[in-house]
């Protein structure tokens, strides 16, 4: 290093236990493109002297090939890692870097300005304790300012240094400092923070970065580091009640077993009772194991092995929680979400959920208001775009543990992740579980799906008809039910047209709206599987993920898809409605198979195409298939 602790020298096991003792403070850089955030970083890591001298050396070296200083040094470069940073002169990673003054260590996590990148942002606010916001103070508060302090506001940090930067460009104007303090404070006193302190700064130049500057003598508040050393942030977990998600059922042989995970809050001892989320079985712990060996006592961020008193079902997806005070289970609750993916967010439509410990499916089934981050209004709106953030209901497919994340920061989270390319396109903040999840629940009925189905001698399912307006579903499907009833089979068709007059007549045919059209068909054909149907659902149905929910409604063996692989050309020439024709003179809007997509099923049960075979032919294969697999009895 270029510079020794007095007290290293002399003591090294002193100075090593002093190390270990420091208060720890995690903070985040954010702000608009080109505030000077790794600027900022790199300058403290210089300051403090925490380079190595060939560090120092290759930052020399760079600074002359590709910095943006001239003849300084750029302190930037020792964040931007990456090539493409380097060359377009911007963040576009989380970095994250660890230092330590004599007060104190701090985990830094260098985050995009770039409004693209929002989403990196947000993955590095979600662990902060502070974040020091940059302002530029020829530019003032601008949006991307106002989006991160909302989404730090969101993400739970509640202390912000407002670091109002290259104040050498503007001779550290007083008025442009007090101006932007001002505006900031304006649009930051609705965000809930706890404290709000404004430094001019030059990184730079090091102005008011490690000491006060004789640049800004009007400037009676700290300089920066001073203040990160001596800040008090209340983000204690410790204080929580405790909680471990399970990772891992830990068995190595047949006289161990032990439940591993990383605590998300409280303290655990030996002798404490807990009960297990979902199960509701309790016991008390005996042992915590770690690699290093047995601990008295273990609390947040620690990975532990947890051995209890009695032998009780403990699976990978549980939560172990104080006996005292358990978290909350809900399959329906209200969260705050951030969109994080070109895609947009669509109603209805099923994802994965993942959770500190266990992937769900499940769908945001209402889009209740966005955000407007300039103004923190509220707006109505159908969908979420990359980077907007609005408050939601979900669904999961079966019932989670959580804490709102207010309280527990990984108990109140999630991620969500798109089924068809494993994605991540959003995160989530959970605030409260919805009222009527515990109000609402099943009834237990005495005549049950197996013995309608076995009054009407046939086993219920879903003939699921996909396919391109035109290819033929409706009439092979027409043509299938007639036969049924004619075999004495109880039956009922969905089509689509006819589906749109009633049920779902307030329907368009956006995506978000065809999501919503098909979750209503689904939701409508389960009911009828329940009552012992063989029910026809005749309709386009263009995304396979929507084809996916609706099998994943019904148990195996009851969702039959056939696709009607009638060709785009065959389809167009009959247009029998006149609907290619429109759609082509641009009079119809996201018609399928023209300016709307059509994603074709990988995997059908059956597959048709009605220019090679006539619609007499294909009902015959279709109830051929049913016979052959014991739908008929």
């Amino acid at each position: 290093m270029s510079h020794a602790s007095a007290l290293a020298s002399q003591d090294v096991i002193a100075y090593l236990d002093a190390h270990e003792k420091k208060s720890m403070l995690r903070f985040i850089t954010c702000g608009s493109v080109d505030d000077g955030k790794s600027t900022l970083i790199g300058r403290l890591l210089y300051d403090t002297k925490l380079l190595y001298e060939d560090q120092l050396a290759a930052l020399e070296a760079d600074s002359k090939r590709i910095g943006t200083q001239g003849e300084k040094i750029d302190f930037a470069l020792l964040v931007d890692g990456l090539a493409a940073e380097r060359e377009q002169g911007i963040t576009i990673d989380v970095a994250y870097r660890f230092f330590s003054t004599e007060k104190r260590k701090f985990i830094v996590a260098d985050t995009p300005g770039h409004e693209q990148y929002t989403r990196n942002m947000a993955t590095g606010a979600s662990t902060a304790d502070l974040a020091i916001i940059l302002i530029d103070a020829r530019q003032g508060v601008l949006k991307q300012t106002r989006r991160h302090s909302y989404i730090c506001s969101l993400l739970g940090i509640r202390h912000v240094v407002v670091a109002i930067n290259k104040m050498d460009l503007v001779d550290y104007s007083r008025a442009i400092f007090e101006k932007i303090e001002t505006d900031y404070r304006a649009f930051a006193e609705k965000l809930g923070f706890s404290s709000v302190v404004c430094i001019p700064i030059s990184a730079l130049e090091g102005d008011n970065i490690l000491t006060k500057s004789a640049n800004t003598a009007w400037h009676k508040g700290p300089a920066l580091l001073p203040y990160l050393e001596t800040i008090e942030v209340e983000a204690d977990a410790s204080g929580a009640p405790f909680r471990l998600p399970v990772q891992w059922v830990n068995r190595p042989n047949l006289d161990f077993r032990g439940f591993s995970g990383t605590i998300a809050a409280g303290i655990v001892r030996p002798g404490d009772e807990i009960v297990v989320v979902h199960s509701g079985r309790r016991s008390s712990v005996t042992r915590i194991v770690t690699k290093d060996g047995d601990l008295p006592a273990a609390g947040p961020h620690q990975a532990v092995t947890l051995c209890l008193a009695d032998e009780i079902d403990i699976s990978r997806g549980d939560v172990l929680c104080a006996g005292k005070a358990p978290a909350e289970q809900t399959d329906q609750f209200a969260a705050h979400v951030i969109w994080m993916h070109d895609d947009e967010m669509i109603p209805g439509r099923q994802y994965f959920f993942k959770t500190a410990n266990r992937i769900i499916s499940g769908s945001i089934s209402e889009l209740k208001h966005k955000v407007n981050v300039n103004t923190l209004e509220h707006m109505s709106g159908k969908t979420l775009e990359l980077n907007e953030v609005g408050f939601c209901n979900v669904t999961t497919s079966a019932p989670i543990a959580f804490d709102p994340y207010a309280e527990d920061r990984v108990t109140g989270s999630f991620v969500i992740i798109d089924k068809r390319t494993n994605n991540t396109v959003g995160a989530g903040l959970i605030d409260f579980s919805l009222r009527r999840a515990q109000n609402v629940h099943w009834q237990d009925l005495d005549v049950n799906k197996a013995a309608r189905a076995k009054a009407k001698h046939q086993k219920p399912c879903v003939l699921w008809f996909t396919g391109l307006s035109g290819a033929g579903k409706s009439t092979v499907a027409n043509l299938v039910e007639k036969r049924l009833c004619d075999l004495g089979r109880h039956t009922y068709t969905l089509d689509g047209d006819n589906v749109r007059h009633g049920l779902n007549k307030d329907l368009g045919f956006t995506d978000a709206d065809r999501v919503e059209n098909i979750r209503r068909v689904a939701e409508t054909a389960k009911l009828m599987v329940d009552a012992g149907l063989i029910v026809l659902v005749s309709f386009i149905s263009p995304f396979q993920s929507e084809r996916r929910m609706a099998r994943e409604m019904v148990e195996d063996g009851e969702f039959i898809e056939v696709y009607v692989s009638t060709p785009l050309a065959v389809c167009e020439k009959r247009d029998v409605k006149g609907l290619y024709a429109k759609a082509r003179r641009g009079e119809i809007k996201n018609f399928t198979g023209i300016d709307s997509a059509y994603e074709a099923p990988e995997r059908a049960e059956i597959t048709l195409d009605t220019s090679k075979a006539t619609a007499a032919e294909a009902a015959t294969a279709i109830v051929e298939h049913l016979k052959k697999n014991g739908y008929l009895g």
